[in-house]
């Protein structure tokens, strides 16, 4: 019996020497509670983990994460937690893994995916199995960000530009991400295109000038007087942000691409020479006045002008004191000029032919 006991004493010993602080042992779950693990882990003494040391999540229930049975590998805090058992944390040793993870990746530069956990008012802060990165505001994206609330629980993706795990001080990149993969899409795209191109996009900003339209790598601008062949008061009267659009490629200067809606099949001065011809009768919209006379929109991009002498046989001081904007006018065009593209207008001319063809309908 006495040469068992020294065994079982040696036995004792050695595993005493094997458990220590810091240590990482694995053990077998032998009971559970809602906030407490007990381990057999091979030691004279059983090792304990409490819910704080097991999860971040302060509403788990540790009964329905770990049953009788399952192996845990765990880290030993405490040989004696002063009830003489070994105090142990599963999630510390999670949190030093994924630390020499984090510190790979920042030596890497690998890019890295989580979830954003929380927004700041100076960025973003995610958590890395349970390690928090802080993404600061101005490295949050490749544009000014006026509203950070619209990242809360999205995943993105980011890389680690600082590790300093002892100041708790991990800041993480997300701005060169997208950077760089919008010069290469930019370059992937500045290869594919030409001029004359039609390419299809999405409207992604408007302004008083025109439209900028993505087009997978870079922005295209369409500007106001490219719009149409007509007149266009404002392109937000024409388009909303994420309209698709098809466009052709007027123009690539450097890095600018300039884009045009005037196709050239439909430009409406293509048989404008038989329309219009001198001696036809038309029918338009006032688009405009001056004092001089009125300007008549006969379709979209081609404009008449109906000189005030020529509005009645009566005298007209103003165009404005007989007509208003979008009121339909019936005249005869009296000059075509193809060169020019300007076409003038007769409404006195028009009832000059019609008269006497009343007045034989009389006779």
């Amino acid at each position: 019996m006495s040469e068992v006991s020294f065994e079982q004493l040696l036995n004792e010993e050695g595993s005493l020497n094997q458990i220590r602080t810091g240590a990482v042992v694995k053990g077998t779950v032998i009971g559970v509670k809602e906030n407490e693990i007990s381990l057999n882990i091979g030691y004279k003494a059983d090792g304990i983990v409490t819910k704080n040391e097991y999860t971040n999540d302060s509403s788990a229930d540790l009964t329905e994460l770990v049953h009788i049975g399952d192996e845990l590998e765990v880290k030993v805090l405490k040989v004696n937690d002063g009830e003489g058992q070994v105090s142990l944390s599963y999630k510390r040793l999670a949190q030093d893994r994924s630390s020499k993870e984090l510190e790979e990746a920042f030596e890497n530069k690998t890019v890295l995916t989580a979830k954003v956990t929380q927004v700041l008012n100076g960025g973003l802060s995610v958590m890395v199995d349970g390690i928090r990165v802080f993404i600061p505001a101005s490295l949050v994206s490749d544009g000014f960000e006026r509203d950070l609330n619209k990242y809360s629980d999205q995943e993105i993706e980011f890389v680690i530009i600082e590790f300093n795990p002892k100041r708790r001080r991990i800041i993480g990149d997300r701005k060169q991400i997208l950077v760089e993969r919008k010069a290469a899409a930019q370059k992937a795209l500045m290869e594919r295109i030409e001029e004359g191109m039609i390419v299809t996009g999405k409207v992604k900003n408007l302004t008083d000038f025109g439209a900028f339209i993505d087009l997978g790598g870079a922005d295209g601008l369409l500007h106001i007087s490219e719009m149409s062949w007509g007149r266009i008061e404002s392109p937000k009267k024409l388009f909303k942000v994420g309209d698709e659009v098809e466009a052709f490629i007027k123009e690539i200067k450097g890095e600018k691409i300039a884009l045009s809606l005037k196709f050239p099949d439909k430009n409406p001065w293509v048989n404008a020479e038989e329309k219009y011809a001198a001696g036809n009768v038309v029918t338009g919209k006032v688009a405009r006045m001056t004092d001089f006379g009125a300007f008549v929109e006969l379709e979209p991009g081609v404009d008449a002008l109906l000189h005030v002498s020529q509005i009645s046989k009566e005298h007209v001081e103003k165009p404005s004191d007989v007509l208003s904007i979008g009121q339909e006018v019936q005249a005869t065009v009296v000059d075509f000029n193809p060169e020019e593209r300007k076409i003038s207008l007769s409404i006195k001319a028009l009832e000059q032919e019609e008269a006497p063809a009343e007045e034989s309908e009389e006779e």
